[in-house]
């Protein structure tokens, strides 16, 4: 890597962050995740709330230092976007998933910016989007994007919960940005409350996998646990969110790829049922859907509708 020191206005590197379309934008320089973070994490799996994400307990070395992950990184820029959507569509399906799949969408529009930030000043960059071993949401509250909220969400004061994140690691120097200080959700409990699975805990502690509907309707393989019941979920869930008070005044996406086409928001659960393992891919091939699989979408589909597929 190019020891060379590079320097760069934080203001610089959001313009070109909102030039790629995210709606926020924090630097923060590279180094260890700190202490807390890491035993609350650990702590996290040895309780086996990843549930079967047996990935998650991998290159935990690399998680906890981003310059382990990309030698020579010098700054972390982390990039929010926005994917809310209010188009209605027949299938319940969480938002994030009823468009373009966000690890394509940002990628794409983060290798433009990550060049645009090289050729201007030099040095080397990794983008990572929800793929690489790497505390997304720590590096966003630490480059003062926002906050966790108790639904362990990262929350956009005055701007809410429905965003996405990505990541460039770079080798040069960027001005950081301060995390907020005082930043709390409020802790009003809505969200706990509300989690049709009982996923969440009031005192604070980290989701459990094992009852999120998000996790068992897209990431769990095979059959369901004994007595599991979707609550009329097929892909996702975000009672989370849909009830959190910093989402009231969410706004819908300006990428055009977060919106459900015409084609989408008419299928219906028969439509589904139809689909050959061909149809099914050339559907959903570029949908955050294809990631559970025919089989998967399928075993959601009977437990939901009676329908065999």
């Amino acid at each position: 890597m190019n020891s060379c020191q590079y320097r760069c206005d934080a203001d610089a590197v959001r313009r070109m962050a909102a030039d790629a379309g995210a709606s926020a934008c924090g630097i923060a320089a590279a180094g260890p995740v700190g202490d807390e973070a890491v035993e609350q994490y650990r702590r996290w799996l040895s309780a086996g709330r990843h549930a079967a994400m047996d990935y998650m307990e991998r290159h935990c070395a690399l998680r906890d230092d981003p310059r382990e992950l990309f030698p020579g990184t010098r700054s972390v820029i982390v990039c929010a976007f926005n994917y809310y959507t209010d188009e209605p569509v027949s299938l319940p399906v969480a938002l994030y998933a009823r468009g373009m799949d966000y690890h394509y969408v940002l990628r794409q529009r983060l290798e433009v910016m990550a060049s645009r930030l090289c050729e201007e000043y030099g040095g080397q960059t990794r983008v990572c989007v929800d793929s690489a071993p790497l505390r997304e949401r720590w590096w966003a509250v630490r480059a003062g994007l926002g906050f966790i909220g108790l639904n362990n969400q990262l929350i956009i004061p005055g701007r809410g919960s429905y965003f996405v994140l990505g990541v460039i690691l770079w080798t040069g120097v960027a001005q950081t940005t301060r995390p907020l200080q005082g930043g709390d959700c409020g802790r009003c409990g809505r969200c706990v409350a509300a989690c049709p699975a009982g996923a969440l805990d009031s005192g604070g502690a980290a989701l459990d996998a094992r009852r999120c509907l998000s996790y068992l309707t897209i990431e769990h393989r095979g059959d369901f646990p004994p007595g599991t019941d979707l609550c009329g979920r097929l892909f996702g869930c975000d009672e989370c969110q849909r009830v959190c008070p910093h989402n009231r005044h969410a706004a819908p996406s300006k990428i055009a790829e977060f919106h459900p086409s015409d084609e989408f928001a008419a299928l219906r659960p028969d439509d589904i049922a139809a689909l050959s393992s061909g149809a099914f891919k050339r559907m959903f091939r570029s949908s955050p859907i294809y990631r559970c699989r025919l089989a998967g979408l399928g075993r959601n589909l009977k437990m939901l509708y009676d329908i065999s597929k």
